[in-house]
This record gives structure tokens, sequence and C-alpha cells, in this order.
């Protein structure tokens, strides 16, 4: 079999391509999926109890026209807005996020090493080699000692020395001295930044329904429960598990990129496979702890840098929608919790201490019962810019392109800051555009060493 466009993967950013293609008259194309079901790390599922979960703590916010666009097409009333409530746990209180503009809510003695920690000469100068260098220039030390250093170790279970700062530019809130004393002494929060301050959600099917109805609008061309299992990039071949090959002219994979240069690859470039060994990622346990303990909370999401709880966030996702839980009064708290190799976990027993973990923050009175446990192993959590991150996708990436590949998408990419939901839908519509028209792509870059 040959089609013009072949598209390794139904998550945001393969049926953003497919969706693309359709829509500027392209019929010769096929999306090849490993699962039965579309969304990717962005699907949903409803467990036997009723209760329904996302992949993580996703919620909908958008840089693009095209991609509000489309959401209210696909969606039309069936969503809804919320404005973010969000809080860090510290010192047994809540401090309002972000953390570095509230340390007001702190116990005194903390909030002063915070300040100290800011004060003129307090802080290194000079330009930061790593992630962690980034947060003691920026933060200082006590903020980074208290929130910036153990959280981000809990997200993405990497030591911060060994990742890159670029990455960061709207994903993490600087801090300002001034700032910080005005809100101290005029005690006054301030909650109001970032990109993500108001968000959208899906009113019925959590936020994979947005999927599965752009999945049906091209469902003659996915094929599902079809994993990839081989690449031969010279004679533009793709086999399946299931012994099909599948010629192509042009390729989007959206699969891992490590997996696509080093296990799929025939023939790969020693010096390519080298590179892809410089790309780290992380996995993530979600669990879900259904209760009918009713309590009410209209946070949205919280953050746990301390170590008395494995997970890094929760959700209150009952409060996103009302049809994510089985009835009024029931509460969804979806926990996520890291692993790697910097950070192994026992994942059997994720699970049982993200429980235990609810219990010792207070979100979970010490009598209340569990009425349904669900949980999903994603051994692909997050890409973590590391160090060498950069100089990987500077090697890979244009020999993976000069043959027709391209590889897009949150582990196809292999970009963190361009890996929300818009950015991995836009991509797939971004490399669409190119094909089709030449249109230069906006969201995905390839860096330069």
């Amino acid at each position: 079999m040959h089609v013009t466009h072949l598209i390794i993967g139904a998550g945001p950013t393969g049926l953003g391509a497919g969706w693309r293609l359709h829509e500027l008259g392209a019929r010769d194309f096929l999306l090849l999926e490993r699962e039965a079901h579309a969304g990717g790390l962005s699907a949903s599922f409803t467990d036997d109890a009723g209760f329904t979960w996302d992949l993580g703590g996703h919620v909908v916010f958008s840089h693009y026209d095209y991609f509000d666009r489309l959401l209210d097409s696909l969606l039309g009333e069936d969503q809804l807005w919320h404005e973010r409530i969000a809080r860090v746990r510290m010192a047994d209180g809540w401090v309002p996020y972000p953390f570095q503009n509230n340390i007001r809510h702190l116990p005194p003695d903390l909030a002063w090493r915070c300040v100290e920690g800011l004060l003129p000469g307090r802080r290194p100068e000079g330009r930061p080699e790593s992630f962690q260098d980034w947060m003691l220039a920026v933060f200082g030390q006590g903020v980074a000692d208290l929130f910036m250093l153990p959280y981000n170790f809990k997200v993405w279970a990497t030591p911060a020395a060994r990742m890159s700062w670029q990455w960061i530019g709207e994903r993490v809130s600087v801090v300002d001295l001034e700032r910080v004393v005005k809100n101290i002494v005029l005690q006054q929060n301030d909650v109001s930044w970032g990109p993500n301050n108001k968000f959208r959600f899906p009113l019925h099917g959590g936020t994979g329904e947005i999927y599965r109805r752009l999945a049906r609008r091209i469902e003659d061309r996915i094929r599902y429960q079809t994993p990839v299992v081989a690449l031969d990039a010279t004679t533009r071949t793709v086999r399946t598990a299931d012994g099909q090959q599948i010629t192509y002219d042009h390729l989007l994979s959206t699969a891992p990129l490590d997996l696509l240069v080093r296990q799929w690859l025939a023939e790969a470039p020693p010096a390519l496979v080298e590179a892809a060994t410089l790309l780290e990622h992380n996995g993530v346990v979600v669990s879900g702890i259904g209760t009918d303990s009713p309590r009410v909370d209209p946070t949205c999401w919280m953050y746990f840098p301390e170590a008395n709880c494995p997970f890094y966030r929760l959700t209150n996702f009952h409060n996103y929608s009302p049809n994510n839980v089985p009835a009024p009064g029931c509460r969804g708290l979806m926990c996520e919790t890291s692993f790697s190799a910097h950070k192994p976990e026992q994942l059997e027993a994720v699970t049982a201490a993200a429980e235990q973990g609810l219990r010792n923050v207070r979100m979970l009175d010490p009598d209340a019962g569990v009425r349904t446990r669900w949980e999903a192993v994603l051994p692909y959590g997050y890409p973590v810019p590391t160090l060498g991150r950069d100089r990987a996708l500077a090697a890979i990436q244009p020999w993976l392109e000069a043959r027709e590949i391209y590889s897009r998408g949150r582990f196809g990419g292999w970009r963190y800051e361009v890996a929300n939901m818009d950015h991995s839908l836009m991509q797939g519509v971004e490399w669409a555009d190119r094909m089709l028209q030449s249109t230069p792509e906006k969201t995905y870059t390839i860096p330069e060493c």
C-alpha cells in the first residue's frame, strides 16, 4: 500500500495534521495508531464506578485563533470556562500560586528566608549553566530551597543541574523583589500570572472528548491497534506489527523520537543513535482516587514540593465538570507521580502511596471512604529539556527531514516548551500547511547548536 502522507499517531499532533490535510482537500493520507482509541496523552477514560479521568492534569488554553475556532466547532455549547485557582501546599498550609509572589502566606521564618535570598548581593550573577543555576540566580536560595528545587525534582524526576534553562519562557513565573515585598506589606494576593489563568474544559468525557470528536471527522483515514515496528528511510517504507508494509512520500511521526531512531530506523547511522541517547524523559503514574466524601474546595489544582506525599500535583477533577463524577458530592482526586532512573518508584505501590499522601496533606479525611481507585502508568510523561537535548535535536531532525521524515508533537519534537495541547495540535496543522502550501512552520523550529 502507498499513501502520499503517512502519519504515525492519532494524538493531538497527528489528528491536527490529518484534519488540516482534509480541510485543504487532500485525501491520500493515513493515520496509524497503536491504541484502540484516539487522543494519545490527551485521552480520557471513565472507570467502572462512573468517574472520568484524564491522563494527567490537562487544561485547555490557547495561543492560536485556529485552535480556538476548531475547539468551538468541535464542542459547541458542550464546554465550560474556569478561572484558575491553584495553590501550593507547604508548612501545613496553602500558598496561592505562583508561590514566589505570595510568600506572605508562609510562616514568618520561611517568608523571611525567601526575602533574604532575594536581597541585593545574595543571588549568583553571570550566565547560568543549568536550570539549577538559573533558579538560584532568579529566585534566590530561600525560594529555591523551599519550592523550586524540590518541586521541580518531583515533576521532572531529573536533577535540575542536568537540565537546561533556555526552555523556560512562559512556563515559569519569575520573581521581583519589590513586588514580593509589596504583596507582603499590603497583604495582597498576586495570582493572575500565566497563560492558563483562564481555561476551558469539555462538559462531558474529559479532555479526550475533544479528540474523539476530531477523530470521527476523519475516521476512515485512521487505523487503530496498528503499532509501527520498523521504518526504512531509503525505501520510505513503514512496517507494522501485523506485517503490513506501507510506503509513503512524506511521513509525520508523533512517536517518541528516541524510539524512532534507536528501535525503528533501519541502519540508523551511529552518530544519529548516539545523539538519541541524549534524549531523556520521565514517566508519570496518574492515580485517580474517587470518593463520595463531599468537601467545598474551589481549587482547580495544587502543587506539592514536600516529601509527605509522592505526587507533585493534585487536580480536583470534579471541579472541571460535574460530569467527571457519577453523582453530586463525589470528588475525583487525580494525583500525578513521576519516575525515572534518577527517581525510581515502586510502580505497583504508587497509587496506595498517593492515597496515603492525600490523607497526609488533609485532602482526604482519615475516615473518608474510597469509592474507586484508577491508575494509568505512562512510560513517557514529559520530555526533559536536558543540557544535551538541543545538540541531539540539531543532529537528528535535519537528517530525518532530508529523507521526508518529520518528527513532531510532545515526544516527536521533544521540546517541552512547545508541547502544550494547542502547540501539539498546531504542529500537525502547520506540518500539513508546509506539505501542501510550502508555508514555513512557526511553532516547531529545530534548535541550532
